[in-house]
Formats: structure tokens, C-alpha cells, sequence
């Protein structure tokens, strides 16, 4: 059975911010909790898990991105799934009404670095052989004045004194317990009374860097190349996020590409066409000489194996070039130039058109 519309499923708009989704979220996850329809528990755990899946990927930013561009085939993988939990906890009760009243355990472990997107333009022929190339991006990195501590050398963190290095507190909501970022340290579980001068306390500065990234043979647009860690440092020590290079192919003034295969056209004369010879045609590599058979039709395609692009991950294979012969009929003619046509055309039996005769005695037979 084909997969609901993520949209769909959370009820709202595929304009909706980030806001609207989470609100949506919120009270369909109260009303479809296993927990609050006992009586119905296991259509209750389907519609709650199909909740979960469109959540976590409707709030996450790239992964809403895949979705919104390829549907559910770009984002395979990338979801809670079969119920995980998109605040990182096991899916009880007490989980959701965390997260509604600003707690969550997400959010105590939210000390990794935020992700990186990196837009990078390169020209089909670097596509098709890959490259290493320079970037330089502005990001986060570790404090080196207090090595991420974020507090003053000389001084270190303490244990919070309200939540006991626990990063959350618990309190009553009516019936039910639940539990939120401690005020006092921010769901960090530490405080600092001297924090470091260069990054007032977040163990973070931001700098350039100037980064490689291996853009492997056979990338085209869409494609994203990850740097593990290379994306914003994370706060007072944490796990850095990563950096995605994402390939946008400028288009080719010769070349059309067509997964790995190119096209292109190939203009040729008449007397080339009704008598055969050969045409020099581009390929990445350089010049190459098709062989035009005797009496080559207009719009007929040669197929040259191997001289297309390298095919992503496929052990060196490559597609295949297809050049699309184009007759091209001379102008500017002079007088004898016409009249030697004229005495050609005179010349040619019925026989020498099978084109002209096959549509010509097809339209006959039509208005007949």
C-alpha cells in the first residue's frame, strides 16, 4: 500500500513553516497516542507511527527538502520508521507533553553542531572525471583559547546545583509527570561562573576555513557529498555537525545530458548525407570521426559506446555519446548553384524519396 502524503497526514499545507507543523504535530500526536486510546490501541499505533514519520521529516530542513523534490524515494531511510521517535526518546506519554511544554530529551543532548550546506558549481567536464576542489566556508570551530570549555582558562564548569547535572527537571502537569530543560543551565547540566572571554562561554568562535572535498566521477545536480564533522563546532565540547556539498552541473553549450549518456547535434550537408562521408564530432576527450552511410536520413542517431559520462559508483563504466545528424539545407545560393538542384531534382525518381513516398501515399489513403 502506497504511502500517504506527509503533508496530508499532519494536515497541513506544503507551504507550512516550521511552526504550523510542529502545532499540527502536537495535537494529533495527543490524540492518536496509544496511551489515550486503549480501546482501539493498535489503529491508535498506526496512525501515531505515520504521525512520527511525517513529523520527522516535515521538521527537519534537508530532509524536507528530499521529500518536497523527489517524494517518498528521497527520503528512504531517513525516517523515524517503524515508530521511532523524532525526539530521540522511546515514544511514551510523557515524551510528547516534554516536548509541548518546551522539554524533551532532545534538546539535552542538543550540544552537537547544526549541519552545513555547501552550494558548489562545476562544469560537465569536471562532472564527468571528477575533481578535488578548494572551498572556503565561515563556521563554527572550537575555541582554542579555552578548548571548548567555554570557561575562563584557569576555571572549569560546575555541576548545576537545580538539576544536579541531569539537564532536565521534572514537574506536574495535572495527571501527569513530565520533564523540561532545567532553567538554570539550559538542559546542559553545568554552568559556568567564568566564562571564556574569546567566546563568552559557548566554547565556540567563528572562523573561515578552507576545506578539499573529493568530488567523485559521475556526480550531477542534486547529488551531496558529506564532510563528517566538518559543519558548526558543537556548544562547550560537543560533536560537531557535518558538511553537505551540494553539486549543481552548469549547463553545456554542446552536450545535453541524460543520466550518464550525452547528446548532441551534429549538423552535416546534403552531399554528405545522400553520398556518405565522415564528420568530425566532439566528445569529452576530444575529436572524434563518424562514418555517415550513404543515404543518412535527418534526425538519425549514432551511438558512440563509452564516450558518455562515468556512471557514480559503477566501477569505471561510462554512458555512451549520441550524436543526432541534422541536414542542413544551404543558403545564399547562386544562380548556377539553383539550376544544377533544379536539374537534380528533375532527375530523381520515386524510388530516391522512400521518405516523401511513404508520408505522401499515408495522406493519400487519409483523405480518401
Amino acid at each position: 500500500m502506497a504511502e500517504r502524503d506527509y503533508y496530508e497526514v499532519l494536515g497541513v499545507a506544503k507551504g507550512a513553516d516550521v511552526k504550523a507543523i510542529k502545532k499540527a504535530y502536537k495535537r494529533l500526536a495527543m490524540k492518536h497516542h496509544p496511551d489515550r486510546n486503549k480501546d482501539t490501541k493498535e489503529a491508535a499505533e498506526k496512525t501515531f507511527k505515520e504521525i512520527q514519520k511525517a513529523y520527522s521529516i516535515l521538521s527537519d530542513t534537508e530532509k524536507r527538502q528530499a521529500y518536497d523534490q523527489f517524494g517518498h524515494a528521497g527520503v528512504n531511510g531517513s525516517a523515524a520508521g517503524g515508530g521511532g521517535n523524532p525526539f530521540g526518546g522511546s515514544g511514551g506519554f510523557g515524551d510528547i507533553f516534554g516536548d509541548i511544554f518546551g522539554g524533551g530529551r532532545q534538546q539535552q543532548a542538543s550540544n552537537r553542531g547544526s549541519d552545513l550546506r555547501y552550494d558548489l558549481e562545476i562544469d560537465l567536464e569536471e562532472a564527468a572525471k571528477g575533481k578535488t576542489v578548494q572551498i572556503r566556508i565561515p563556521k563554527g570551530e572550537k575555541c582554542d583559547t579555552c578548548n571548548g570549555s567555554g570557561a575562563k582558562p584557569g576555571t572549569s564548569a560546575k555541576t548545576c546545583g537545580t538539576c544536579h547535572g541531569a539537564g532536565q527537571v521534572h514537574m506536574r502537569q495535572g495527571p501527569f509527570q513530565v520533564q523540561q530543560p532545567c532553567p538554570q543551565c539550559n538542559g546542559v547540566g553545568q554552568v559556568i561562573s567564568s566564562p571564556c572571554g574569546d567566546c563568552h562561554g559557548k566554547g565556540v568562535v567563528r572562523r573561515q576555513k578552507t576545506l578539499s572535498a573529493k568530488i567523485p566521477a559521475g556526480v550531477d545536480s542534486g547529488n551531496r557529498i558529506r564532510l563528517t564533522g566538518e559543519g558548526e563546532a558543537g556548544l562547550r565540547g560537543g560533536p560537531a555537525g557535518d558538511l553537505y556539498v551540494e553539486i549543481h552541473v552548469r549547463p553545456h553549450n554542446i552536450f545535453e545530458r541524460h543520466g550518464n549518456d550525452l547528446y548532441c547535434s551534429v549538423p552535416i550537408n546534403f552531399a554528405s548525407a545522400a553520398l556518405g562521408g565522415t564528420v568530425e564530432v566532439p566528445t569529452l576527450e576530444g575529436k572524434l570521426n563518424l562514418k555517415i552511410p550513404e543515404g543518412t536520413q535527418t534526425n538519425r542517431q549514432f551511438r558512440l559506446k563509452g564516450k558518455g559520462v562515468t556512471i557514480l559508483q559503477g566501477g569505471g563504466a561510462t554512458g555512451d555519446l549520441i550524436c543526432q545528424v541534422q541536414i542542413e539545407t544551404p543558403v545564399n545560393l547562386s544562380s548556377k548553384q539553383k539550376q544544377l538542384l533544379k536539374e537534380f531534382s528533375g532527375s530523381c525518381g520515386k524510388k530516391q524519396h522512400p521518405e516523401s513516398n511513404s508520408f505522401f501515399g499515408k495522406m493519400k489513403s487519409f483523405l480518401k
